[in-house]
């Protein structure tokens, strides 16, 4: 199919930890042909089953800083005393190729993509249906000790005060609907005026 746009669509997906975001981000991708996932740099160490240039681009703390000094990023923030950020060029090559860029990120990296890009960004905060099941959901998880957990809970409840920062709210109450209810944001989207080259306007 021609593709009339003149430019890919930078789509935004925070939620606190144990949200559904990164479920979410998956489901879409396994659908969605002309979604690309932004791959981040970061200092942290990789997990078990991540490669570096799939899931991330390792970095040393000195070498993130360097790069920061480059200005190398569209955005990036510290979480965790570990530092994440989004590699500018990349991410320009995507969209100018007419790829749709899907971002899994915090609201501090997504304040800082809708201040430098703000024609091109779609927004959505993934939002639990209460404090009491995030912290279930976190639990069942078993990745976390009992005190980390709490200070993920405590970082919930900050991140959920910039969720009115964001273009859509989606509750994940229910995940199928609520991958319904995402995959419909992002079709109104790209179907946005303002998203076509003015050749076909």
């Amino acid at each position: 199919m021609m593709n009339l746009r003149s430019k890919g669509l930078i789509f935004i997906l925070s939620s606190p930890s144990g949200g559904g975001k990164s479920s979410l981000c998956r489901e879409l991708l396994k659908t969605d042909s002309n979604l690309r996932l932004s791959i981040s740099a970061t200092t942290r160490a990789p997990r078990p089953g991540e490669t570096e240039g799939v899931h991330y681009y390792f970095k040393t703390t000195h070498q993130f800083q360097q790069l920061i000094i480059q200005n190398y990023f569209l955005e990036y923030a510290e979480n965790y005393n570990n530092f994440y950020g989004t590699p500018l060029e990349y991410i320009l090559k995507l969209i100018d190729s007419g790829n749709d860029v899907l971002f899994d990120i915090d609201w501090k990296g997504a304040r800082q993509i809708k201040a430098k890009m703000p024609d091109r960004v779609a927004s959505v905060f993934i939002m639990p249906p209460s404090l009491k099941v995030l912290k279930e959901r976190l639990q069942v998880r078993g990745q976390d000790a009992e005190t980390v957990i709490n200070s993920r809970m405590k970082l919930a409840e900050e991140e959920i005060l910039h969720a009115n920062e964001y273009d859509y709210i989606v509750v994940n109450d229910n995940f199928d609907i609520a991958l319904a209810t995402v995959k419909s944001i992002l079709s109104a989207e790209r179907a946005k005026t303002s998203r076509f080259s003015n050749k076909y306007l």
